[in-house]
């Protein structure tokens, strides 16, 4: 059994984290932590991703993806900066793009926390 945090919605888009035990996520992975991260699920749109593309998703890498996460869950969580309760992804475009097709709600995620100098930086 392992122990993870589950966000509750509180208003206008933040969240309230509340730390629970549980033995498997919704993708059939157990919550852990990654290098001092803690690996969350999160739901897919409380996740900004606020960098423009410049090219789109390689579509059958994102197909290959959704097989394999439908198989046997996802198996790297993507990375986000988490900045006064509020997500940032910038990385793991075809992991998101992959749990959006196939309707997931949430995606497991290693959040770092970060200041707004911090999202400045990511944003350059």
């Amino acid at each position: 059994m392992a122990s993870f945090i589950l966000l509750l919605p509180i208003a206008s888009g933040r969240f309230r984290s509340l730390s629970i035990s549980a033995s498997t996520n919704s993708n059939g992975a157990t919550p852990s932590t990654a290098k001092g991260r803690m690996v969350v699920e999160i739901p897919l749109d409380k996740i900004r991703r606020p960098l423009m593309r410049t090219r789109a998703n390689d579509q059958q890498k994102v197909k290959e993806l959704m097989d394999s996460i439908a198989e046997i869950g996802l198996q790297v969580p993507i990375d986000v900066l988490e900045v006064d309760g509020v997500y940032y992804g910038f990385s793991g475009c075809h992991r998101y793009e992959a749990h959006q097709k196939l309707g997931l709600p949430t995606i497991r995620c290693k959040v770092r926390r970060g200041t707004k100098e911090t999202l400045r930086h990511h944003l350059r």
